[in-house]
Formats: structure tokens, sequence, C-alpha cells
């Protein structure tokens, strides 16, 4: 179902390689597409190669409908990162560089309609190079609804800017594993994470904050209030992407005024179906999510 919400998403698009081969991925393009499948209006900025795999990576985004008029083109290659599963299904990354998506150019194209579009999600993958971050910055100071989804990828991170990207963003997504990496950069001591988020939430002037927290749920304050989620069990295939597609699917019911009990249900049920299966961005009908989201009630 067509909704009139608009949402642009930054950053990489790349293929996650597994050892039984390859998926298209990157979590702004993973975001992307689940917010499309929800009647969304979506459009990625990004940067791919013209080498086979970025073709490829474009006919896939096309022949799925969505807005590629600002996937630019240049002669570095197109990303793809070796994914290793370990025995819970949970995924370690080896990200290359330089590759396309580290020289996303500047567009005035997209820096116009940024400034109308209902949300823009960014990370922090695509910042590790100057390009991309330089252009990344024109933009936020265009867009109304700004989204960090931390994101970490070890190495490719750094204090300085993880704070810059927070301190431009009015909601931010991180997992457990991150904000606690982030908090333990201050010289401070938590008492527990709702202590770390009314923390970060003072230091960025963010009123809405989600934390996941991989199969116990999620939890979310908005406009000083903690909401809490345990989550769906499934059986996993593997957890790639699910944080995205939880992300997407908190993003679309916040826009959609839903309360942040109903957002934060509906994004826990769509994130575990896609942890219930393979690929990051695994078909999830609304049959499916009626029938998970009744479990709870019965």
């Amino acid at each position: 179902m067509k909704t009139s919400l608009s949402v642009w998403c930054f950053g990489e698009v790349l293929w996650d390689v597994f050892p039984e081969g390859k998926q298209i991925g990157g979590a702004p393009l993973n975001v992307a597409l689940r917010l499309l499948s929800l009647g969304l209006d979506t459009t990625i900025i990004s940067a791919i190669g013209t080498d086979a795999l970025g073709n490829e990576a474009l006919t896939y985004i096309k022949e799925r409908e969505l807005n590629t008029a600002f996937i630019q083109q240049n002669e570095l290659p197109t990303g793809n990162v070796p994914v290793v599963l370990d025995e819970k299904g949970s995924a370690s990354y080896t990200i290359a560089k330089p590759v396309a998506w580290d020289h996303i150019n500047y567009d005035d194209r997209a820096s116009d309609k940024i400034a109308s579009t209902d949300a823009f999600i960014y990370g922090s993958l695509a910042c590790r190079e100057e390009t991309t971050r330089a252009t990344l910055k024109t933009y936020l100071n265009r867009a109304n609804f700004k989204i960090f989804d931390v994101n970490l990828r070890a190495p490719h991170y750094e204090k300085k800017v993880l704070f810059e990207l927070m301190n431009k963003a009015d909601m931010i997504k991180f997992n457990d594993e991150e904000i606690i990496l982030i908090c333990g950069m201050q010289e401070k001591q938590f008492d527990g994470i709702e202590d770390q988020v009314q923390y970060i939430a003072q230091t960025t002037d963010s009123n809405t904050i989600c934390v996941t927290l991989g199969s116990n749920g999620a939890l979310l304050y908005q406009d000083g209030t903690f909401y809490r989620h345990s989550g769906y069990k499934v059986q996993v295939g593997d957890t790639v992407g699910a944080g995205d597609s939880f992300l997407a699917s908190l993003v679309f019911k916040l826009l959609s005024k839903e309360s942040p009990e109903i957002a934060l249900d509906f994004a826990c049920a769509v994130g575990a179906l896609v942890a219930s299966k393979v690929g990051a961005n695994a078909p999830v009908s609304q049959e499916e999510v009626i029938s998970i989201r009744n479990q709870k009630t019965n």
C-alpha cells in the first residue's frame, strides 16, 4: 500500500559475499528496500563502480523499482564484503577500501529534494573517507528530520566523526554493543542502558533514540519516555539486515504518527521475521506480520 511519505537514504551499496554466493546489501540500501516494500516513496544516494558488480547492482535495484537517479558510477570498484556467520547466525564483515561509495559526490539536484523529504537516513560507514563525508555534511544541513543509523564496522570509524554525526541527528538508532562502545569513549560511569540513552539524548539534543537488543527486543526513548519490547522469538536463518528492516519499519510507523508502542511492536515483528529468513532483503508479507504479532497476544 502506497503512502505519501518520502524518505531518502544515504551511503553504501555493496555485495555481501557468503560462502554459498553473494547478495546485494549495505545498510542504507537494505533500509531503503524495506521502506519501499512498506509503500514509502524511497530514494537512495550512493555510488557503485562501472564494473560488472556495479552493473548487476544497478539492474537489481531498478528491477525492484527503487529510485536510482542518485546512484553515481565511478571508476573505483563496487563494494563487496566477505561475510562470516557464526553458529548463532550473527555476521562479521571484512570491508575493503577504497571502493565506489567512498567517493559519493555532491549533487545540487539531490540537495534541493532532500529539503522537502519526510526523513533522511544516514550511517557511519560511508563517512570513513573525506569525499563522501563532505557530501553528507552538506546534505545534513538541508534535511529536516535526520536519522542516524550508527552501524559501526571496525575499524571504519572515528570518535570525532561519530559525535559529529550524532549531533546532527533528530533520531539515533544503536544496537546494544554500539551504545556501550560509544558511551565507553567518554570519561563517565553509566548505570545501565537507560542511563546511557539519556546521556546520549542530553548531549546530542536528539529526542528519539532506539537501541536494538538482539533476541531480547528493543528499547525506544522518545520525548523523555522509555518504551520496551521483549521481542519475538524465531528460529534464526541469519541476522544480516534484520536491524535495517527493524529501523525501516520503526521509521515508517513513527512517520505515520502511530504510537511509540505500536511502532516498536511492528518493528520488532518485521526484524524478527527477517532474521528468521536468509538474506537481508527477504520478502515479509503482511500476513506473516499479523501472525507473529498475534503470538504475543495469545
